[in-house]
């Protein structure tokens, strides 16, 4: 299965396949046609309470890494439609936070890419 990261900012390619918007809240300045997202997932996201006690701070990293490995664990509905997904082709991941590596698009990557090696 292929899972790519692209923040939203970023344009679109073709090579994307599926662009699923794994945020919980819809990006600032991005209009819905301009992403082209074709899926919103917003409960795959972190729940608000931990992504405000992360707050993007480097930090905290450890701790809501392993945070929200343990929610992802606990949520399989929306990870199965990942999978799911994944099994038609690439599915780009599209978030909206700044940092390409202390942000929740990469833990979740890591979850699904673990996920669909032990299926």
């Amino acid at each position: 299965m292929n899972f790519v990261l692209k923040r939203v900012y970023e344009p679109c390619s073709p090579e994307d396949g599926t662009r699923i918007l794994v945020d919980r809240l819809w990006p600032r300045g991005v209009s819905k046609d301009g992403a082209r997202i074709d899926l919103w997932l917003k409960e795959i996201a972190p729940s608000p309470e931990l992504r405000k006690s992360f707050c993007h701070d480097p930090a905290k990293w450890d701790t809501f890494r392993s945070m929200y490995l343990e929610e992802l664990a606990g949520n399989p509905v929306p990870v199965g439609t990942l999978l799911e997904t994944a099994r038609h082709g690439t599915v780009t991941l599209v978030y909206g936070a700044k940092d390409p590596f202390y942000n929740h698009a990469n833990v979740l990557k890591e979850f699904l890419d673990g996920s669909s090696e032990q299926r």
